[in-house]
């Protein structure tokens, strides 16, 4: 019970930053790890009602087995960190996009008078795809870069020019803003898409995009908490250095 009542001040995202296959039971749950993080378990489970014993037995199950293979990004330097999020998790947004756009047309064309909600689903992609794209480029040109700039001064002793921005924290606080509105978005689309269960009269291409959503929005989960709860926090530390 003493390990149980420490556990529960531990912050979500900081479980998933630890060990990323807590990230099955939130998901599980719909606990947001990634937007919302910095609730402890117990908070998130009684804004929904949960039993939070029975969600911390599960995490500590999860946390005390050796099986599933993790990756340690905590452990990773942050330059490191920043490139990965990049080349994996932007490259996949661009290539996913025009995909799922083009499917979500179509279903709206051949399905959309029985199932008028496709119309709203398609509208909530469509603009999540213009304001990510509009997102990862303000990482990829401003953020990310000056990030690099900080490891690179302090492997080197150098010092840091005072960036336009300010600090740090200004760009932060606005992707973290724009990580809730996508976050929001996506909460929506799983709700018009009961939880990405398409529906009895469904064709294979229904299937196939109602598929590509939940794989699309589980990756965009893992983009967010990647940056929230690891890259961002420690990017704030490491410029504290240098004041």
């Amino acid at each position: 019970m003493e390990t149980l009542q420490k556990n529960t001040q531990k912050e979500i995202g900081q479980y998933v930053a630890d060990d990323f296959r807590t990230a099955a039971i939130f998901s599980k749950y719909k606990i947001d790890f990634c937007c919302n993080g910095n609730r402890t378990v117990v908070e998130a489970c009684n804004k929904k009602g949960i039993d939070s014993n029975a969600v911390m037995d599960e995490i500590n199950h999860v946390l005390n087995s050796n099986t599933g293979e993790t990756i340690d990004y905590k452990s990773w330097p942050i330059d490191l960190l920043a490139e990965y999020i990049e080349k994996k998790h932007h490259r996949y947004v661009e290539e996913k996009i025009p995909v799922l756009r083009q499917f979500l047309d179509k279903l709206c064309r051949v399905h959309g008078e029985r199932h008028p909600e496709l119309f709203k689903i398609n509208e909530l992609f469509t603009a999540s795809a213009g304001e990510l794209a509009s997102h990862m480029k303000k990482e990829e040109l401003i953020l990310f870069p000056f990030i690099k700039q900080l490891v690179k001064a302090k492997l080197e002793n150098g010092a840091v020019q005072s960036p336009q921005f300010g600090t740090v924290e200004n760009p932060i606080a606005m992707m973290k803003h724009e990580h809730d509105n996508e976050g929001e978005r996506f909460r929506e689309i799983a709700m018009l898409t009961d939880n990405y269960n398409p529906p009895a009269d469904a064709c294979n291409t229904y299937k196939v995009t109602f598929s590509m959503l939940e794989e699309f929005e589980k990756d965009l989960h893992l983009h967010i908490h990647l940056e929230n709860n690891i890259l961002f926090p420690k990017s704030i530390k490491l410029e504290q250095q240098f004041s």
